[in-house]
């Protein structure tokens, strides 16, 4: 047997000091953040996941954006290089929470990669090229990942952090993205829904079991994702939008046998 483990972290008291590329900053109502990042958890909780909370990183301002520090593959973990320096210390963390359950890699300097840039579609890890993730680390990863029968292709994107700010998927052969920020022939013969145009931000999806976990400020996105008979469950997280995050950023997915797990 086998549970699906969401590892977390809870927001750091230094969120509004963030790095941020493609927004202006605001104010961010800490206690929101939390009390969203909370729900946030609740619903990866009934969606059957088993959550592994880290502690808060005091000096670590972008640290509940876990995705980043790490790509998760059924038989490998490759921990990554965030291209913001600032943010390079969270990887420690993650790697101690992830050991018990996966073989570890690591991608190596000078080479940056971002997590958020990393896509996987079957046996296919799309990486975007952005101001946080390189063409170095994409051939490390290649060369990673290689043995175990995953291909890597390069997706550029602009206009925005991540790949996954771009394009998620939200079903086996399904994307759903943003065509201003990602040519969508980068993805091949996959089922292409685009974001409502008025909705930039919604192509951020997170994919649990039959269930997409979405952004409530993003209705008019929603029902296009309905209309191709997608089971949605919507949650707020308007103050951690703010530091430039989304609905995949804050957790890790992996499935680890049940005697291994942490609960």
């Amino acid at each position: 047997m086998t549970m699906r483990l969401a590892i977390t972290r809870g927001v750091s008291p230094a969120l509004a000091r963030g790095e941020l590329t493609h927004l202006a900053r605001q104010p961010i109502d800490l206690d929101l953040a939390r009390e969203q990042h909370g729900g946030y958890e609740a619903l990866l909780a009934s969606l059957g996941c088993t959550i592994v909370r880290l502690p808060a990183e005091p000096d670590l301002p972008d640290s509940v954006f876990v995705e980043d520090a790490a790509v998760v593959l059924d038989e490998i973990a490759v921990l990554a290089r965030p291209g913001a320096a600032s943010r390079r210390e969270e990887v420690d963390s993650i790697a101690r929470a992830l050991a018990p359950h996966r073989t570890l890699a690591r991608i190596e300097g000078p080479a940056t990669l971002d997590g958020g840039d990393v896509l996987r579609m079957g046996r296919t890890l799309y990486v975007g090229l952005s101001t946080r993730t390189n063409e170095r680390a994409a051939q490390q990863l290649r060369g990673i990942v290689g043995p175990f029968g995953y291909r890597v292709e390069t997706v550029p994107i602009a206009r925005c952090l991540h790949l996954k700010s771009a394009v998620s998927q939200v079903a086996a052969e399904t994307v759903l993205l943003n065509p201003a920020w990602v040519d969508p022939r980068s993805f091949g013969r996959a089922e292409r829904i685009e974001i409502d145009p008025s909705e930039p931000f919604a192509a951020n999806a997170l994919r649990v079991g039959d269930s997409i976990i979405f952004p409530e400020a993003s209705p008019q996105t929603r029902r296009r994702l309905e209309e191709h008979a997608l089971r949605v469950a919507t949650v707020d997280v308007t103050e951690l939008a703010k530091a430039e995050g989304g609905v995949t950023c804050c957790t890790l997915l992996l499935e680890s046998p049940e005697t291994a797990g942490n609960s």
